[in-house]
């Protein structure tokens, strides 16, 4: 089933995205429990696919999320104003003084490296946006008067806390009414389902949500954790695999399952700093491969797969084809991880540069 795009009349945004925004605090170069400052930047796995598509492609998006009233969230607030995207959806939630009732989340994020990987801490528990219940937001209004083309969510988002998956639902069942094509990323994260029914709790979640999901992102271990799919041919630990095997694991998830695009990265981690990176995706029938890049050097690994999807993403947004989607998503991810935080500083014309094979000579 093709992808059928509204048309950007009639919608304000091109892109809504549902999610926590977290403050990551950055150690730089040292580590979380031996430093002695740190720097901060905003970031989450669902919003930093609507940074991306404003920032680097200027499309306009939205976010839906929630906040604590509280320093820490007008903190969030600013950073989030310089990205530009559009925040009129996001709900403030009264500070207690404390965090008892509600709060902010944080990420502690060490970006690793040669042998040494990158560490997450997250610091994210009864925080304002997992306190979310359907009836919570106007999804008609959003979708439908106000008017989106593409809503994204993901399993970050659904992984917070028992009501978040009824939400993610509610807000695909209004995008179904109105014409607006739903992604989805998997992004399963053991450490938030660890104390929620852990990947039996995964799967159950995510199979329910796939049916009403156009465009299914994720990477071999999310297909795998989170909705009990294998790859053929990939090892325990994630750091061989070949294409055929990612071929034949989609060929089998699109028979269970109305997606008419599947799409994930192709990484193989040789050390913290030093990655193979490449991206397939399945699009009505066929499979598009952009580049492989071998040896990619990487400053800071993470949202190097959210910029995947907001660039191939911005691909059908714009009308372009499968391949050239794939392609711009592989571009920009890449770009991503050549500087620190979880969001892209890539520009466009950075991006079709890299696309184009165009070389890293300082261009002044």
């Amino acid at each position: 089933m093709a992808l059928t795009i509204r048309p950007k009349q009639g919608c304000l945004w091109d892109l809504v995205s549902l999610g926590e925004v977290m403050l990551r605090f950055d150690p730089g170069d040292g580590r979380i429990s031996t430093t002695r400052q740190f720097d901060v930047c905003e970031g989450g796995g669902e919003y930093n696919v609507a940074r991306g598509l404003k920032r680097c492609f200027g499309m306009d998006t939205a976010l839906v999320s929630a906040f604590a009233n509280d320093p820490v969230g007008r903190l969030l607030q600013d950073l989030i104003y310089q990205g530009g995207v559009d925040q009129s959806l996001v709900r403030w939630v009264e500070h207690d003084g404390v965090g008892h009732a509600a709060r902010n989340g944080l990420n502690f994020t060490e970006r690793g490296f040669g042998v040494r990987a990158a560490v997450g801490s997250y610091d994210r528990g009864h925080t304002a946006i997992s306190q979310l219940k359907p009836g919570d937001i106007d999804w008609d209004e959003v979708f439908g008067k106000q008017g989106a083309r593409w809503f994204h969510t993901g399993g970050i988002f659904c992984a917070l806390s028992p009501t978040t998956p009824d939400v993610a639902l509610e807000a695909m069942q209004a995008a179904k009414r109105h014409r607006t094509i739903v992604s989805y990323d998997l992004n399963y994260r053991a450490s938030l389902w660890k104390s929620n029914g852990g990947k039996k709790q995964a799967q159950e979640v995510n199979r329910r949500i796939a049916p009403y999901v156009n465009a299914m992102l994720g990477n071999e271990e999310d297909f795998s954790a989170a909705l009990g799919y294998q790859v053929p041919g990939m090892d325990e630990h994630h750091s061989t695999f070949e294409v055929d095997g990612f071929k034949k694991m989609i060929s089998k998830v699109v028979k269970d399952y109305p997606f008419s695009v599947v799409a994930t990265t192709l990484r193989k981690a040789k050390t913290a700093t030093q990655n193979d990176w490449g991206a397939i995706c399945y699009c009505d029938g066929k499979f598009y491969q952009a580049k492989n890049r071998e040896n990619l050097e990487i400053f800071d690994r993470v949202g190097g797969g959210d910029s995947f999807a907001s660039g191939l993403i911005y691909g059908f947004l714009s009308g372009k084809d499968p391949q050239w989607g794939v392609e711009c998503g592989a571009a920009h991810g890449a770009l991503a991880m050549t500087t620190p935080g979880d969001t892209s500083m890539a520009t466009l014309q950075e991006v079709i540069q890299v696309m184009e094979g165009v070389g890293a000579r300082i261009a002044r």
